[in-house]
Order: structure tokens, then C-alpha cells, then sequence
């Protein structure tokens, strides 16, 4: 007889359902809460906390019906934008959900998998910042024009001194596994960073792009910056580099340490973290010393 079902009586209309994908969009803060609760469409009439608590429980039961969910940063001003250039209605629960599946999953998204509100938002805000960092970086670099004097373009250029300094990094690290942040104070109000692992001296392309995008920013603007490496081991070692006449300088195990153990906003000492050890910088070759 002709099996109707699918595995255990499972039906095949709710196999399928375990292969389609789900993306639901966030408002992460208030303000982009209230924002979107001017919509008369937008339905929901509790506070911020109580929408979170409601996109969790959805999140939840998406997540149990075994297909991947993708949670996207819904962001007003992009999707009104997004409206306008469309001749789209805004005020519509069908363009809120195209923008987040056309649109926001494209921008900004995290995979959902059971992690608890507030790692949710720090993770869609991280990557958030992630993003903006890399599109200012890649408009620093293709603004920066040509070099008067030898006639090369300075983004350019930037940009394959970066990735020389990456590879060069990456030649002295072990078989571990090490985390890499690259920061640029090119506005203080809003500074640009990229972080990435590397495992065995290997990173994704993706995670390669984002860091030398960056990091040539700051070689072409000059502004202060550096790198920090941290080394799975034990204890963990952190090292440091910063950004100096369009390239890496080492940092001090005592520069490391105060930088670690200091204040940002207040000069104030702080405990050095337990099983931590601060280490001297490695010195990078630059290509034009190479042989």
C-alpha cells in the first residue's frame, strides 16, 4: 500500500514546513519601537519589553519546528526609505515583512539558535556596528583620491598595505585559536571596528575583508588605531599593535598591560583580568623591507 505520510506519520506538508526558512525582523531599542508603533497596521499596543518577550516566544516556536531562523535588525528610516523607492505603502504589515526578507536580512542578521534576548540584541548590535564600520571604511578608501606625488590611488594602496599586514600576522600565529579586533578612532563618537577569529592561521574571507577594510582607513587617515590579538591558551596572551606611518607598530607588554588596565574614561587603574597574560607585539615586516 502507498505510504501517504511521511516518516512516523509525519505529514508530508509538515516536513516541509521543517525546510522552509523563517526571517523575523527586530526593533532593537525603543525608539525604533515607537517609531514604527505610528503605523496604525503595526498592531502591537504593550512596551518594548513586552514586544521582546513576543518575538522571543515566536522565535521559539519557529526554532522548534526544526528549519533555520534568522532574526534581521528592522530599521525605520531604512524602511521607509526602502518604501519610498518602491512607491510601497509603509503603513502595511506585507511591506514590513518584505523589507525584513528583501532588505534587513541583507543589512544587518544574526542566526537564531535559542540564545536569550539580550545575546540576541548585543549580537544584532555588534554586527550592526560591524556593517556601519565597514561601509564608512570602504567610503574612506574610495574618497581618498591619488597620491600627488607618485600618482598611485591612497585607498588603494591602503587597503593591499592592510592585507600585507594581516598575512603577516597570520604567518606568527600557532595552530589555535586567537581573536582579532581592529579599531579606528577616525570619529570618536563612533569609531569603526572589525573583529574576526582566526583558527590555525586561517580566516574567512568575509571576516579578512572586514578587518583590512578597516584597517587601511586608518593607515590612509592616519587616525589613532591599532589591533589587538588574543591567543586561546593558558594563560590567554594578549598582544597589541597600533597603526603608524601606514603600518602596525608593536606595542610594549607594559603598553598592553596599562591599556588593558586602565580607565578609558576615568585614567582609572583596574584589575588586570584573572588567567590573562600581556605580551610585547611582534615586529611586522613592511613590503617595501622585504627582500
Amino acid at each position: 500500500m502507498e505510504r501517504k505520510g511521511g516518516p512516523k506519520g509525519v505529514s508530508p506538508r509538515k516536513l516541509l514546513r521543517r525546510e522552509t526558512a523563517s526571517t523575523v525582523g527586530l526593533l532593537a531599542d525603543v525608539d525604533d519601537y515607537k517609531s514604527i508603533r505610528r503605523y496604525a497596521s503595526f498592531r502591537h499596543a504593550g512596551d518594548h519589553l513586552a514586544y521582546l518577550r513576543h518575538v522571543e516566544g515566536l522565535l521559539r516556536a519557529l526554532a522548534a519546528r526544526g528549519a533555520p531562523v534568522t532574526v534581521a535588525l528592522f530599521e525605520p528610516d531604512d524602511f521607509a526609505a526602502y518604501c519610498a523607492r518602491r512607491g510601497m505603502d509603509p503603513d502595511s504589515a506585507s511591506s514590513r515583512a518584505r523589507y525584513t526578507s528583501q532588505a534587513a536580512a541583507a543589512r544587518t542578521s544574526v542566526p537564531y539558535a535559542g540564545q536569550p534576548m539580550d545575546r540576541l540584541l548585543d549580537q544584532l548590535l555588534q554586527e550592526a556596528v560591524r556593517r556601519r564600520s565597514g561601509e564608512h571604511a570602504a567610503t574612506l578608501l574610495a574618497t581618498a583620491g591619488e597620491c600627488t606625488d607618485c600618482g598611485t590611488h591612497v585607498g588603494r594602496d591602503g587597503f593591499e598595505r592592510a592585507s600585507a599586514a594581516l598575512a603577516a600576522l597570520c604567518e606568527r600565529l600557532d595552530a589555535g585559536i586567537h581573536h582579532v579586533v581592529v579599531s579606528v578612532e577616525d570619529d570618536p563618537e563612533a569609531p569603526l571596528v572589525a573583529a574576526a577569529h582566526v583558527s590555525a592561521g586561517r580566516i574567512t574571507e568575509e571576516e579578512a575583508l572586514r578587518l583590512c577594510t578597516v584597517l587601511a582607513a586608518g593607515f590612509v587617515t592616519a587616525s589613532p588605531g591599532g589591533l589587538v590579538l588574543r591567543s586561546q591558551a593558558t594563560p590567554d596572551t594578549v598582544r597589541a599593535w597600533r597603526v603608524h606611518d601606514s603600518w602596525l607598530e608593536p606595542m610594549t607588554a607594559a603598553e598592553v598591560f596599562n591599556a588593558y588596565c586602565t580607565d578609558a574614561t576615568t585614567g582609572d587603574p583596574i584589575p588586570p583580568e584573572p588567567g590573562v597574560d600581556y605580551a610585547e607585539g611582534w615586529a611586522l615586516t613592511p613590503p617595501e623591507e622585504e627582500a
